[in-house]
C-alpha cells in the first residue's frame, strides 16, 4: 500500500469571530502534496475566512497551523510566502494596474530564480496580454494573469479562492487543466466555489464547511453520495 500524500499545511480546530457574529468554530482542512482539494458551502460559512488563516493573511482566535509538521497558532503571510504559498484571493487583485504581465514575471523570475515562463503563456494563452497594462485587462483576463504567475511560481501549495468566479466556459477549462498540472507536479491545491460542476471535476477531495466546522466527505463520487450533503448543499435530496 503506497503512503498517504504528504500534508504541507494544516488548519486544525480554527474558530474566528468577527464581532458577535462567530464565522469558525472548528473548522480543519489540510493541503496535501498532489492532492486537489475543493473546500464548498455556502455565501458565509467561512471558506474566504479559513483561506485567509491559512495563507497567514488572518490570524485565528484559536486553533493551529501546521506548516510541513511544525506547529504555529499565528503566521503571516509573507513568512508563508517564503515557506512556498501562493494565495489567488477573490475579493483584490493581487497584481500592480500600472505594470505590464511581462514586468510581473520578469520581476517574480529575478527575485526567485525561476525560469522563464513561456511555457506558461503558451498554457494559458496570454501572449497578447504580455505586454499589455493590468488595468486594461477584463475580469477574465486578470483571473488568467493571476494564475500565471501562480503557475510560474510552481509553489509548494495554492490556495485559490473563487477562481471559477465571473469567467468565460473556455477559461474554466484553462483553470482546471493548469489546477490538474500543477498537481501532477506536486503542488497542494485548495480551491473554493459554487461552480460544483467544476469544482467536483477538478477536486480529487472535497470537504464541506457549514456549521463553522468542517466535515470531510471524500472523492467527489463519495461527496455526490453523502445524503446531507446533496440535501443541504446541492439541494437534490435523495435523487
Amino acid at each position: 500500500m503506497s503512503a498517504p500524500p504528504e500534508a504541507l499545511l494544516v488548519a486544525d480546530s480554527i474558530g474566528k469571530r468577527f464581532g458577535e457574529h462567530k464565522v469558525l468554530s472548528a473548522a480543519t482542512l489540510a493541503a496535501h502534496r498532489g492532492v486537489v482539494t475543493a473546500l464548498v458551502g455556502r455565501n458565509g460559512s467561512g471558506k474566504s475566512t479559513l483561506l485567509r488563516i491559512m495563507s497567514g493573511l488572518m490570524a485565528p482566535d484559536y486553533g493551529i497551523l501546521r506548516v510541513r509538521g511544525r506547529v504555529y497558532t499565528r503566521t503571516r503571510l509573507s513568512r508563508m510566502a517564503r515557506e512556498g504559498l501562493f494565495l489567488l484571493p477573490a475579493d483584490r487583485c493581487t497584481l500592480s494596474r500600472t505594470l505590464t504581465l511581462r514586468q510581473h514575471l520578469d520581476t517574480m523570475r529575478r527575485r526567485f530564480a525561476l525560469p522563464a515562463a513561456d511555457e506558461v503563456v503558451e498554457e494559458l494563452k496570454i501572449a497578447h496580454l504580455l505586454d499589455r497594462y493590468v488595468g486594461t485587462y477584463s475580469g477574465g483576463e486578470r483571473r488568467r494573469a493571476e494564475l500565471a504567475l501562480a503557475l510560474a511560481r510552481a509553489p509548494e501549495v495554492l490556495l485559490a479562492d473563487e477562481p471559477f468566479l465571473g469567467i468565460t466556459p473556455a477559461d474554466t477549462e484553462l483553470f482546471i487543466d493548469a489546477f490538474r498540472a500543477l498537481a501532477r507536479r506536486g503542488t497542494a491545491v485548495v480551491l473554493t466555489g459554487h461552480e460544483v460542476p467544476f469544482i467536483l471535476a477538478v477536486a480529487d477531495r472535497v470537504t464541506w464547511i457549514t456549521a463553522g466546522t468542517t466535515r470531510p466527505l471524500g472523492d467527489p463520487e463519495a461527496a455526490r453520495r453523502d445524503f446531507q450533503f446533496r440535501r443541504d448543499y446541492l439541494g437534490t435530496g435523495a435523487a
